[in-house]
């Protein structure tokens, strides 16, 4: 059981770190809000999409590769025109203080729950419950994988706060959840 485990954690966590677009999402939030609310908030996310990986199987591995493009698409720039239109840092209500734990982890927790289905952590998730039906011990596994990879890109996201005016990352975020929008739609186009 302890080998499944680690099978599941080493197969989810390595397929989600090569090209994953979730590590740049979390890392973005980490510029915007506090560690404990994003943590929270992305963990349940993850939780939620490794159960549902699990609970369908092979079904999460064929579903409709425009549909989760699209619904990521909108996601991403949501998130993006959200950010944008927000006020400007440096004013009391942007301060990384002055957003409630609540909508911080709500926040965090739209962004990843709704967009990226079907990605490569749940296709492997689905993978191995098909494979070894232990579908417990594979919902621990992939979860506490997505939450480490969570963890990287938050210890990044701290670092860049801590480093770039907040303006700056106020625009590089807007800039990158457009882009990841963008990229989402035009794989909807048919474009890679």
């Amino acid at each position: 059981m302890l080998a499944l485990l680690l099978l599941a954690f080493v197969s989810v966590f390595t397929g989600e770190l090569l090209g994953d677009k979730l590590l740049y999402t979390v890392g973005a939030l980490a510029t915007r809000f506090r560690l404990l609310p994003i943590l929270v908030g992305v963990s349940s996310a993850f939780m939620g999409k490794m159960l549902v990986a699990v609970v369908l199987g092979g079904f999460v591995a064929n579903l409709p590769g425009k549909i989760v493009a699209l619904l990521s698409a909108v996601t991403f720039i949501t998130m993006a025109l959200a950010l944008f239109f927000k006020a400007a840092p440096g004013t009391d209500q942007v301060a990384r203080g002055s957003v409630s734990i609540l909508r911080a982890s709500l926040i965090s927790f739209s962004l990843v729950f709704f967009s990226e289905w079907g990605d490569i952590g749940q296709i492997t998730a689905a993978t191995l419950v098909a494979r070894y039906n232990a579908p417990l011990v594979i919902w621990i596994g992939g979860t506490l994988a997505m939450v480490s990879k969570a963890i990287l890109a938050l210890t990044v996201g701290t670092v860049l706060r801590n480093r770039i005016p907040r303006e700056i990352l106020r625009y590089c975020g807007v800039f990158l959840l457009f882009s990841l929008g963008v990229l989402s739609l035009l794989s909807v186009a048919g474009f890679k």
